[in-house]
């Protein structure tokens, strides 16, 4: 039988982050939120409760939400992060320098035996790692958004990585009820690599008038069963996500990655998706 992490520090209180810590305290383990300063803390602590009281009004708690959401602690600075974490999990903005300096100072916090793990979705994990001391306690685990809903985390094996703490992130995983795919490190991973490049070309699709967004969406939605269509996700991704992932792979993996006109042309217009209300749709 799997077991969650007794401790757990979450680094980052965004969607992202919130929905890892929610996650993590409602399979039982003691989480902590690390933020830059009182008031982030704050919001990051609102975030976790508002959402749990949703899933608690739509049935898909077996606690209270109060209760599990008493698992949650919210603090100001990394010097706050707990030392006794099993697993730090990292899930700072999609920034190299920011991700290593984060889990650099995460490692200096903690004991040695905690697995640290880092949430990006494109970013080498192998490059991350060389900025650590233990490099075989470390590994991506990329969760979807949103977390608590999504049955998939993507486990990213560097070279370094050491097979029990691969073995320790699967079992935590199958813990939080989701199910795992085990990738090597390499740009994009399975996930965004596939996610993208099918995003991408349907852009294209839009920029040259192949077809209206809904079209698109509707062709791969009902002819090929996709939950739903690749403009409507990257509405839901965010444009400037989109961007920001097509531009490190266009960088390591070529042209077949370059971001479409149209897709530079509406981050520049501030047109994200769905938390700007507007990008291939109006929301």
């Amino acid at each position: 039988m799997t077991s969650a992490p007794r401790t757990v520090a979450v680094i980052g209180g965004g969607r992202m982050g919130a929905g890892i810590a929610q996650s993590f305290a409602t399979a039982g383990s003691a989480v902590t939120v690390v933020e830059s300063g009182a008031e982030a803390a704050a919001a990051a602590l609102e975030r976790i409760t508002g959402s749990l009281r949703r899933a608690a009004d739509r049935g898909r708690l077996a606690e209270a939400a109060d209760q599990v959401a008493g698992r949650v602690t919210a603090v100001p600075a990394m010097a706050a992060l707990p030392a006794e974490a099993e697993l730090v999990v990292e899930a700072v903005p999609e920034d190299a320098a920011l991700k290593a300096g984060v889990l650099k100072a995460a490692e200096d916090a903690v004991g040695g035996a905690a697995v640290l793990a880092t949430n990006t979705s494109s970013l080498s994990v192998t490059d991350l790692a060389a900025v650590l001391r233990r490099p075989d306690r470390f590994l991506g685990m990329h969760f979807f958004n949103p977390v608590p809903a999504s049955a998939l985390v993507e486990i990213v094996v560097a070279p370094g990585t050491a097979p029990h703490t691969v073995e320790a992130a699967l079992e935590w995983t199958r813990a939080l009820g989701k199910q795992d795919v085990v990738v090597k490190d390499s740009p994009g991973f399975a996930s965004s690599r596939l996610g993208l490049a099918l995003g991408l070309e349907a852009i294209r699709m839009v920029e040259e008038g192949v077809a209206a967004p809904e079209a698109i969406d509707d062709a791969m939605r009902l002819g090929y069963k996709h939950p739903m269509g690749p403009l409507r996700l990257t509405d839901l991704v965010g444009l400037d996500v989109r961007l920001a992932i097509a531009e490190h792979l266009h960088a390591t993996l070529g042209d077949r990655f370059a971001p479409p006109r149209l897709l530079r042309d509406k981050v520049a217009r501030g047109e994200l998706g769905h938390k700007t209300g507007q990008g291939f749709y109006t929301w």
